[in-house]
């Protein structure tokens, strides 16, 4: 009776731990995906709608932008953007498993980088690109199986599932779409001024390499040259994707406008001043 009672016990044991291991799986696996979707501030609506929060907002326009200015076509950027979902939450970590860190979790140990560089969302996603480059046959792959060719991850398969929200923020962000960020910000702005118009223009010669951008005279801003509508709507969205920690009060481009105050676009007469360019305001100094 003994042998078999501690026969049962230790069988309770072992199934304990394989149910506890389950459930540990199945979080790792759709933990992510909850956090993505908490507290969201941002919509992107191109053939399809992703909410995320001004963080994750920021760090998407900014990926898409490096992989623009690259010269990289659109599926890198879909590919990009899956992969920082599932590593990252589109989110710039402190760390990680192991000595991961930043949006897409590279690993210093692995020749990405130093930590503080890799954490440069910036840097950190010019070295997915030039990694995703050197993939033989990148462009005909599955988005989880050219994002998977790059990270070498536990979960092969994990990237997939973003692969739908990360076309549509890619329409957006490439601006093959019309006023399709919008986000709402707080009322007491991170930055305000001539030093949120600064950091704006930095920002978008960083992640663009955008000659040329200055500031009007009728209001503290810039204004951001744009080719053709396509531009104009690359760097509206970037502009709004970053609204919250760069001080945005108001974008206005082809005929439409967003403010912080509204959180969406609506119509406005600009009586062609913002023809062929892109203007941008921040919240004046207190």
């Amino acid at each position: 009776m003994r042998v078999r009672t501690r026969a049962v016990v230790a069988s309770g044991v072992v199934l304990a731990v394989v149910a506890v291991l389950g459930i540990w799986f199945v979080a790792r696996q759709v933990g992510q995906m909850r956090v993505t979707f908490a507290g969201r501030s941002c919509t992107v609506q191109a053939d399809g709608q992703v909410g995320l929060d001004s963080q994750q907002m920021a760090n998407a326009a900014t990926i898409a932008a490096i992989g623009a200015q690259r010269g990289m076509p659109e599926r890198a950027v879909v590919i990009a953007l899956a992969t920082a979902y599932q590593e990252s939450s589109l989110r710039n970590l402190t760390g990680g498993d192991r000595d991961s860190v930043g949006l897409f979790q590279q690993r210093p140990s692995q020749g990405w980088g130093t930590p503080t560089e890799i954490q440069d969302p910036r840097y950190a996603a010019r070295r997915f690109y030039a990694a995703l480059k050197k993939v033989r046959g990148w462009e005909e792959m599955r988005v989880t199986d050219a994002a998977q060719a790059v990270q070498r991850s536990a979960f092969p398969e994990a990237y997939e599932k973003w692969a739908g929200d990360s076309e549509v923020l890619t329409r957006a962000l490439l601006g093959e779409a019309t006023g399709a960020v919008s986000c709402t910000t707080g009322t007491e702005p991170v930055m305000r001024g001539q030093a949120a118009a600064a950091a704006l223009t930095e920002g978008l010669n960083l992640d663009w390499g955008l000659p040329g951008t200055e500031s009007p005279a009728d209001l503290t801003g810039l204004a951001v040259p744009a080719d053709d509508e396509r531009d104009g709507w690359r760097y509206a969205h970037w502009l709004v994707a970053h609204a919250n920690d760069h001080g945005v009060k108001r974008v206005r481009f082809a005929g439409l406008e967003w403010t912080a105050k509204q959180g969406g676009w609506k119509t406005v007469d600009d009586g062609g001043d913002a023809a062929g360019r892109v203007l941008a305001e921040v919240f004046g100094d207190v």
